[in-house]
């Protein structure tokens, strides 16, 4: 069985307590992770701050070399990783191995990023108060930074949080999901056992009982860097005390159609948008708003290309839509389509599922106060709503907790150019779906779904840096 280890600083800890992981397809166990402890926490914090001194120290043609390293290894095992997503977490192997590229993206583009990210000088007596001196900011790391992340991608969302927190002159504590821990082990494997590697540097943790709090609370870390549900975020929020916080919570995605759009187009792309990893996508499609005059001709259309999407086997290269995570969430899936159902909704496409494989579903006659359109579903479903124009779907589009990324599909360019201005969210989209994510785009949302951005050069600067301001008097 392929065991994930603690890593405590540089050194792997062995343990006899393990958890299994099981494979969401076919329920063969394909790997385990330790159960950790508070003393984990102590010692990986000791080592990470100790480290954080020798890191920051580190000459940057060191750790750019570093993260070069890792993404060359990488890139020679992609397949073995590939593999290890799809075992762990159901992802069907084309997704699986463009996670892998993607990852080994993320990772050049944090060490090409640090390389450009510099401090700025300014005139002292730009103001009848000053003098003449030599001033200037310079961006220093924060030392020490704790990082958690998700199932649904884990491998890339690893790397968004450690390379840029490391190439930047930082010591990391890593939490990956228990969903997926060998993904992250193997990747923290390459980092720490890297010739370039500072010692300790890196730590990797898993799930115990209070190591979630011990993690934290604890005064070490200097920036907590969470990708999650809001929940979790608002715990975090309260019990972290004077840090930096980044905070990835998810989304209620939406598009609006446009009569005017190419429907043909719009309707391949939100198929994919709205299914893809089997909706389990922060940014995933969940409400569609259609003008009314080719609200009927696009549902067809988008039934009509959901139909093509291959379900089933996540190993087969064909298939599009693999299993969900778990039981929970098939359940919860299930439950609110019952519920929308009872109140009016119906199905248009899909909505049974085989296990933990849930068909794409296209739901219609929906309101906008149900749960599989105000919340975030999770999950492979759609929801198509009829809007009379822009300005009705614009209102509809907004009133949510969430804002994380909206689209629009036009050919008017004034709508286009409205939609940018109106859509409240941190991202927008014009011509394609709420999907689309560039891992060198700043990524954020605004209300709850949450504080800062991912993308290595906002998270550098927002995130893994200081300013440290200087003024040389003569």
């Amino acid at each position: 069985m392929n065991r994930a280890k603690i890593f405590l600083g540089s050194e792997c800890k062995s343990t006899q307590n393990y958890i299994e992981v099981k494979n969401p397809f076919n329920s063969n166990v394909v790997s385990s992770y330790p159960i950790c402890t508070t003393s984990d926490v102590e010692m990986a914090y000791l080592k990470a701050k100790s480290a954080s001194k020798e890191t920051k120290k580190s000459p940057l043609h060191q750790r750019v070399s570093w993260l070069e390293d890792v993404a060359n290894k990488l890139e020679e095992e992609s397949e073995k990783f590939a593999k290890l997503i799809c075992d762990e977490v159901g992802k069907p192997m084309i997704f699986a191995r463009g996670e892998v590229n993607r990852c080994i993206e993320t990772i050049r583009l944090s060490a090409h990023t640090m390389i450009t990210i510099s401090g700025e000088s300014f005139d002292t007596t730009a103001m009848p108060s000053g003098k003449k001196t030599l001033a200037f900011f310079k961006r220093v790391p924060v030392g020490v930074a704790l990082a958690i992340t998700p199932f649904n991608f884990p491998l890339n969302l690893v790397a968004h949080k450690i390379a840029p927190a490391l190439v930047s002159g930082n010591a990391v504590v890593l939490k990956p999901s228990s969903a997926a821990p060998l993904c992250a082990y193997s990747l923290a494997k390459l980092f720490i056992e890297s010739p370039y590697a500072v010692k300790d540097a890196l730590s990797v943790l898993y799930s115990g009982e209070g190591v979630n709090d011990a993690l934290v609370t604890s005064k070490t870390p200097r920036v907590i860097s969470f990708t999650g549900s809001v929940p979790v975020g608002n715990l975090i929020t309260k019990r972290a005390g004077i840090k930096k916080i980044a905070l990835e919570l998810g989304g209620n995605a939406a598009t609006f159609i446009d009569k005017s759009a190419n429907l043909k187009d719009a309707a391949k792309k939100c198929a994919i948008g709205a299914f893809v990893n089997s909706g389990q996508v922060c940014i995933s499609l969940q409400r569609i708003y259609v003008h009314v005059e080719v609200y009927d001709e696009f549902s067809k259309l988008l039934a009509d290309e959901s139909s093509k999407l291959v379900v089933g086997n996540p190993y087969d290269d064909k298939t599009f839509i693999g299993p969900m995570i778990d039981e929970d969430a098939v359940d919860k899936a299930k439950i609110w389509i019952a519920n929308a159902k009872q109140e009016g909704a119906k199905v248009l496409f899909g909505g049974s599922n085989e296990g933990l494989v849930m068909e794409p579903t296209i739901m219609v006659d929906v309101k906008e106060d149900m749960n599989i359109v105000c919340q975030e579903v999770f999950a492979p479903i759609v929801s198509l709503i009829a809007k009379n124009d822009y300005e009705d779907a614009l209102k509809s589009m907004n009133d949510s907790d969430f804002g994380l990324q909206y689209s629009i599909f036009t050919n008017n360019l004034a709508t286009a150019s409205k939609a940018i201005d109106d859509l409240d969210a941190g991202g927008v989209v014009i011509n394609d779906i709420p999907t689309l994510r560039f891992d060198i785009q700043p990524y954020g949302g605004f209300k709850q779904s949450g504080i800062g951005k991912e993308g290595p050069k906002f998270a550098i600067e927002d995130d893994y840096t200081e300013v440290k301001s200087v003024v040389i008097c003569s």
